[in-house]
């Protein structure tokens, strides 16, 4: 008779990162209610939103197994997305439009370019060529192709003038609507766990290498009840250390002479998403690419699909800076140039890390293209 030792429920690495998502949280609520430098109040608001983002990833990540890979990763996007969107919705409350345009097309790239880059070089340096072909990882490359591609037609039509850029705000609604409708229908299929993903990791075939070794798999430590706990207080914190964010962000922007298309490209997007960056690279490192590529693809489709739409609906209710769905030509470009790379890699079949590095290279080229606006 075996006796198994249990877990403890919360490790070191819990205690520190809650401890500095603490910290973080009271250091930026000081510095936005004192007089600091705008710099340091932007650096520790910008540190307090991704340590909180991650709280939330490893929250859901401790859900992970309940679930499956699928809908682990549109549960961990979406709530993963929570701070990006308190982000973009009190930029647009202060008027900067720019700002959020460059955010939502800046998420997806450091998706697709950055995060994915990561995954591959840590996955590939320590388990070596991934195999990455599955019936659910060509859907979400699909959807993740419609999906942008449908959000960039309002763009496409201001650039040749058709009747339609008259309306662009119009348009842009109708393009919102239908884009939520396309996520509705599509969520079904997301949350359902395919059979190979519940059968036990002991009755699987030893070298199909569709499975990830048993001693390299975490199983959770977390009760429901606290990690829904934390989910919950960590979104509730998000939401002011968002607005404290995008209070700095003007004055640290003038103090460091960054554009607005730089900081909503770089700086938002990567502390946005700071639970697909980390969560992501973490996943791949350890050899389950399943869950860490559902979870860093899942992000771009939601911001396509869900994020950008909602921002537009909200900008015209809630009478904010109005939101089109109109992008400049530079950002539509590196968008649909990093979608169709990031689909061609998926639709081979298996990832190595110079992968990887090509991808992460290209990003800093594409952020660097944007430093000076």
């Amino acid at each position: 008779m075996s006796t198994e030792v249990a877990s403890p429920v919360l490790v070191r690495s819990d205690r520190i990162l809650l401890i500095l998502s603490v910290a973080l949280t009271f250091g930026a609520g000081f510095a936005h209610y004192g007089e600091w430098n705008s710099v340091l109040r932007f650096l520790l608001a910008a540190a307090a939103v991704a340590v909180l983002a991650s709280v939330v990833g490893h929250s859901v990540d401790q859900l992970g197994d309940r679930f499956g890979p699928g809908a682990t990763g549109v549960l961990q996007s979406a709530l993963g997305n929570l701070p990006e969107l308190f982000i973009c919705i009190f930029s647009l409350k202060a008027g900067l439009v720019d700002v959020v345009r460059a955010a939502l097309v800046g998420s997806i790239l450091a998706n697709l370019l950055l995060v994915l880059g990561l995954a591959f070089v840590a996955g590939g340096l320590r388990h070596g060529t991934q195999q990455l072909g599955s019936a659910r990882a060509r859907t979400i490359t699909v959807l993740m192709l419609l999906s942008v591609t449908a959000m960039s037609i309002p763009s496409v039509a201001h650039w040749i003038h058709t009747p339609a850029s008259e309306h662009e705000d119009a348009f842009s609604l109708i393009v919102s609507v239908l884009l939520l409708v396309l996520f509705a229908l599509n969520l079904p299929a997301s949350l359902r766990r395919d059979p190979d993903e519940a059968r036990p990791v002991d009755e699987a075939d030893p070298g199909d290498g569709t499975t990830e070794p048993e001693e390299e798999h975490e199983h959770p430590r977390w009760p429901v009840w606290l990690a829904i706990g934390m989910l919950a207080a960590a979104s509730l914190l998000a939401a002011f250390v968002s607005e404290w964010f995008v209070d700095a962000l003007q004055p640290a922007m003038d103090s460091m002479h960054i554009s607005q298309a730089f900081a909503g490209l770089v700086v938002v997007a990567i502390a946005g998403n700071a639970v697909e960056n980390v969560v992501g690279i973490q996943l791949a490192a350890s050899g389950r690419s399943a869950y860490a590529f559902a979870v860093v693809l899942n992000s771009p489709i939601q911001i396509s699909l869900v994020l950008a739409p909602l921002l537009v609906l909200i900008s015209q209710i809630a009478g904010f800076a109005t939101l089109t769905l109109v992008f400049s030509p530079m950002l539509v470009a590196v968008l649909m140039l990093s979608v169709v790379l990031a689909a061609f890699i998926y639709f081979d079949g298996e990832s190595n890390w110079l992968e990887g590095a090509t991808l992460v290279v290209l990003y800093g080229i594409i952020a660097t293209a944007f430093w000076w606006g």
